[in-house]
């Protein structure tokens, strides 16, 4: 296994749960152990980022937040039911999520804020209307009814390309929401939202209030990610988290078609990147995780902007390598060599008390959990994620942490005159709090208590994440390598970045089935038995729901 991220954990206990495996015959190697599924103290985060000196290694970090789906998410919940809670004797992981959820429900009141407050006035601007217009109605009509087979015509064209002849689609409150709940960009791939508008219809007439949004009880790395290397550690797994895998060798067959690895190279970051290499025998499988989203991302603190790491993703380099040895193993470039149409920044505020969290409650209208705030008249598209308290285990009782995101990070500020990634993490907080303070109806309550909430943060965390929307990228048809690609005899891809008919990706959704396919795959496990997905776009009843809101 190349790679630590949730993907690969999930192929693991599918060799073992499905294959028969055990946990010894498994080794997964990596750099990180957080990946896109993280959540810790910064302190956790030095190794990963012990080039870049930081003032301030105190509060909490989350570069960003992954939100579930409980009817879409078929394979995830499967494969957490074997797996143990770590904090209740006698269930699961699966039972851990979905109680508490059903203890939760998400109900946002506040999803879009403008000027005049959250947009729940009742009138035009409330976000409960989508306020398309017939050709917007009839062109994402087209999108989503746009047949799998047919895919190739969407081929590399954007979605500001595909909406060009009615760009009244971007004013819309459809829009405003749908961008910044999945993180598309007018420069993303129309193929993708074609995807997303299939799978996700049943959310489409929910996606004001985000009632379909599935929440664990703590981040997704204390909740999902720790249970599963648990799961894995105590039946043997080896895991090695300080190996930079570096190439791959094939056989040279005699038509080169056949694609055969037979060694795998690596360097040992701890150990003066001392080179070495492992034999790969015929029976071996070797599982790859070709490209991350928060691969070459960098990290600032209070008093320290980022400073923008230029490194192509590590893991799409050794992607690349592949690929230019082999014609079916796509296109990397498409994903990881335009960081415009994929960046963005996130921030991860630690207070010590819980006034300006209140302040945020107030303001926003709705309790910590109800998922997504977002200042659609901000220049940068700002948005907030305030979780069910506390998010982290190791939080105390008088400690707050929430986090949010800008879209467009070379943007200036509206409240800081200077690009966002230019930031400190306190002029973050100074550009956040001016949009807080602008839509405060107690007049000035936030301005007013400004000292009061300054003396009350522990820290304030930039993040650039250059590659964050990456899987959203302009794509045709064979850019994504498949999950095992035809003639590949020991070579699987687990990852966003490999290609499955039907799903979505920036899903964990899309990880766990492309570990399940790649297993069954390989130790020939009919692929009619993987697990069963839903097809709520044949649902009568759902699309029926879903043309009714076109028209609120």
């Amino acid at each position: 296994m190349i790679g630590t991220g949730i993907g690969n954990l999930a192929a693991g206990i599918y060799l073992i749960r499905d294959g028969g495996f055990k946990g010894e015959q498994i080794t997964m190697m990596g750099l990180e152990t957080h990946g896109a599924n993280d959540g810790d103290t910064v302190k956790a985060y030095e190794n990963e980022y012990s080039n870049q000196a930081l003032s301030n290694n105190k509060g909490f970090l989350a570069k960003g937040g992954r939100m579930l789906n409980e009817e879409t998410y078929e394979n995830l919940w499967d494969l957490l039911r074997s797996v143990p809670s770590l904090d209740n004797p006698g269930q699961t992981v699966t039972d851990d999520i979905l109680n508490f959820d059903h203890a939760h429900p998400t109900h946002d009141v506040g999803r879009l804020i403008d000027h005049n407050g959250p947009r729940i006035h009742g009138d035009k601007n409330d976000y409960k209307h989508m306020q398309f217009n017939n050709k917007d109605r009839f062109l994402l009509s087209k999108l989503m009814l746009t047949p799998e087979k047919d895919e190739e015509k969407l081929n590399n064209i954007s979605i500001a390309e595909y909406f060009a002849s009615s760009p009244h689609f971007f004013t819309t409150n459809f829009w405003s929401m749908w961008q910044t709940t999945f993180a598309f960009k007018r420069a993303s791939s129309a193929m993708e939202l074609r995807r997303y508008m299939n799978r996700m219809i049943l959310e489409f007439s929910r996606i004001n209030t985000l009632e379909g949004v599935t929440r664990t009880p703590y981040n997704q790395y204390e909740s999902i990610i720790l249970p599963m290397r648990k799961y894995l550690e105590d039946r043997g797994v080896t895991f090695i988290n300080n190996r930079k895998v570096v190439d791959l060798e094939f056989k040279d067959t005699p038509l080169r078609d056949d694609i055969i690895v037979t060694k795998i190279k690596y360097e040992e970051v701890d150990n003066d990147n001392k080179a070495g290499e492992i034999e790969v025998d015929e029976n071996d499988f070797v599982f790859d995780t070709n490209g991350s989203v928060t691969d070459s991302s960098s990290i600032g603190d209070f008093n320290t902007p980022v400073k923008e790491n230029m490194e192509y993703a590590p893991s799409a380099a050794l992607w690349k390598k592949a690929a230019e040895k082999f014609y079916s193993l796509g296109n990397p470039d498409k994903f990881f060599d335009d960081r415009t149409q994929s960046e963005w920044m996130s921030f991860t505020v630690t207070t010590n008390n819980h006034f300006l969290l209140n302040e945020i409650c107030r303001i926003t209208q709705q309790e910590p959990g109800n998922a997504l705030n977002t200042w659609i008249e901000s220049t940068p598209l700002m948005s907030i994620v305030v979780h069910h308290q506390p998010h982290f285990k190791a939080q105390k009782p008088n400690e707050s942490v929430f986090w949010g995101y800008f879209m467009y990070p070379r943007r200036n500020g509206d409240y800081v005159q200077k690009p966002i990634i230019e930031m400190t993490g306190e002029e973050m907080l100074e550009e956040f709090l001016g949009h807080l303070a602008a839509v405060d109806p107690a007049k000035d309550n936030v301005r007013n208590h400004k000292q009061e909430i300054m003396d009350s943060i522990v820290n304030v965390i930039p993040v650039h994440l250059p590659y964050a929307s990456a899987l959203f990228n302009q794509r045709a048809v064979g850019d994504r390598p498949d999950v095992v690609p035809k003639h590949s005899k020991n070579l699987a891809f687990i990852s966003q970045f490999c290609e499955m008919p039907f799903d979505m990706v920036f899903t964990e959704q899309y990880s766990f089935r492309a570990a399940q396919r790649a297993v069954y795959t390989f130790l020939g496990i009919p692929l009619s038995e993987m697990t069963k997905m839903h097809h709520y776009e044949k649902d009568p009843k759902v699309m029926a729901r879903a043309t009714k809101t076109m028209f609120r």
